[in-house]
């Protein structure tokens, strides 16, 4: 059954409620709202690439914040510090890719590049809402899975890049007239 008529008052459960019920608008469902909210988003963009390799990135990604909802969500999950070793390693080939920046760039070369960098920005959304809920001790999450929320607007601007240097387009940087 899509519903259960539980939440009809504006409350929910999580696996670290104990079963008891929670505001939706407490700082954990926000944080996890926030997680879903990129993991839609980065479907979308995925779809729009047609670059398998990126694709796969992409996905990879998705997995791993499937792990992170869980994890925010009280579930036995942790995400591995080789997963953010791995996003590492992905940026830095990406980066290997580009011309070096010096300097902020002008989003929206491309719509897919544009997807991607929205993404971007939802991605830092969800690391600040994860610290915030965390340092209001609404959840506990490990080290690695806040490395990884830190490193990750990093990997999506790369790709964004790569997806405008493919696209043979020429980043701009802003003027600040």
């Amino acid at each position: 059954m899509l519903y259960t008529r539980q939440g009809d008052k504006g409350t929910t459960t999580t696996c670290n409620t104990g079963g008891g019920r929670i505001p939706k608008s407490s700082l954990l469902i926000e944080a996890l709202g926030n997680v879903d909210e990129l993991n839609a988003w980065l479907g979308f963009c995925k779809a729009k690439l047609g670059d398998d390799s990126l694709e796969s990135v992409i996905e990879e990604v998705q997995e791993n914040l499937f792990v992170i909802q869980a994890e925010i969500a009280g579930a036995k999950k942790v995400l591995s510090e080789q997963k953010v070793q791995e996003l590492e390693k992905v940026i830095d080939d990406i980066e290997k890719r580009l011309p070096k920046i010096t300097t902020f760039l002008i989003s929206g070369n491309t719509e897919l590049s544009a997807c991607i960098d929205f993404a971007r920005t939802i991605a830092r959304r969800v690391e600040r809402r994860v610290i915030d809920a965390t340092e209001n001790n609404e959840l506990k999450v490990s080290d690695s899975t806040k490395a990884y929320l830190n490193r990750l607007s990093s990997l999506l601007y790369a790709v964004e890049r790569l997806v405008n240097k493919k696209a043979k387009v020429v980043e701009k940087a802003p003027s600040y007239k």
